[in-house]
């Protein structure tokens, strides 16, 4: 039975006892675990049905707490000065007397990590005293959590308790930098422009998704190809609606559809990031053949957005 929790230090008991404990965030509610417990770790595989090369992002109560466990450069300490608390996920290496399990890293010499920018989250973090993998709170590639009953819709009976943060103010997940091989490459856009980092590193290079392969070694999370989806096919760019589809409008709808989400009227994106995952839930009902996206731009949030929707609409094999 999952129990709903209002009290941090409740939720951080739980956590130090090796369970499951869904969290808000500023980006979106996480399934943690103590990511120094293999076994909690795997519980975290084992509610989601995630691939297990996929790795987890840890989240710290502060930097020095992430230092401790990666080794930073000085970009990484700019970075983190710039966006901690908030959106951003770093991709560093290991320090060599690192205790995170290599479950939560998918046996990799780097360690995704960041300071999540919720009040909730830190305190828990903070009174955890331990670094904590959390992915979203959702079934494998499904539609991200943004409030409680999201995560209880997916995870009821599979966790041991959701702690109560009100509604998620970004809506869309971290962005993240690889920066452990020397240069700096955006695996996902999310919650932190790439613009934004450019301005304080300089250039960042684009990394493709990972696909090729049928069981790819992924750098970070959210590189699954088929990521983020409804059960109901997802259409892109749609410039009409057929009288049998679901809508995900942003700015002024297109007429005729069965169903319409609006993610934002006024076409402000943060609106839009926030209202995304909540409009792919609400669409994805039975009875209709699909849901048509309208177009996203390509600035600010928007690539984030983009990236959310590409991945709900890639082929399912």
């Amino acid at each position: 039975m999952t129990i709903l929790l209002d009290d941090p230090a409740d939720a951080a008991a739980l956590l130090r006892a090796g369970e499951l404990v869904a969290f808000a965030t500023e980006t979106v509610y996480g399934l943690g675990a103590d990511a120094r417990n293999g076994r909690a770790v795997a519980g975290i595989f084992e509610a989601k049905g995630r691939p297990h090369f996929n790795p987890l992002i840890c989240h710290f109560p502060d930097a020095e707490a992430a230092w401790a466990e990666v080794r930073p450069d000085e970009r990484a300490r700019k970075l983190a000065a710039a966006f901690w608390p908030g959106p951003l996920t770093l991709v560093l290496p290991r320090r060599a007397d690192c205790r995170v399990d290599l479950l939560a890293g998918a046996g990799l010499d780097t360690l995704a990590v960041r300071v999540p920018g919720h009040p909730g989250a830190l305190e828990l973090l903070r009174l955890a005293g331990t670094p904590v993998a959390a992915p979203s709170a959702n079934r494998s590639g499904r539609v991200s959590p943004t409030t409680t009953a999201h995560v209880l819709e997916e995870l009821s009976g599979r966790i041991a308790a959701v702690l109560e943060g009100g509604d998620c103010e970004v809506g869309v997940e971290s962005t993240v930098l690889d920066l452990a091989a020397g240069g700096a490459a955006l695996l996902r856009p999310g919650g932190v422009p790439v613009e934004a980092i450019e301005a304080v590193i300089g250039p960042v290079g684009r990394a493709l998704p990972i696909s090729a392969a049928p069981e790819p070694t992924l750098r970070s999370p959210g590189l699954m190809l088929s990521h983020y989806a409804p059960s109901l096919p997802l259409r892109l760019d749609a410039v009409e609606v057929a009288p049998d589809e679901a809508l995900l409008a942003f700015g002024s709808p297109l007429p005729g559809a069965a169903q319409v989400y609006q993610l934002s009227e006024t076409r402000d994106l943060r609106e839009a990031a926030a209202r995304l995952f909540s409009g792919l839930r609400a669409l994805d009902r039975p009875g209709l053949r699909g849901i048509a996206a309208m177009p996203i731009p390509g600035e600010g949030l928007g690539p984030a957005i983009r990236d959310r929707l590409d991945r709900a609409a890639a082929p399912r094999g």
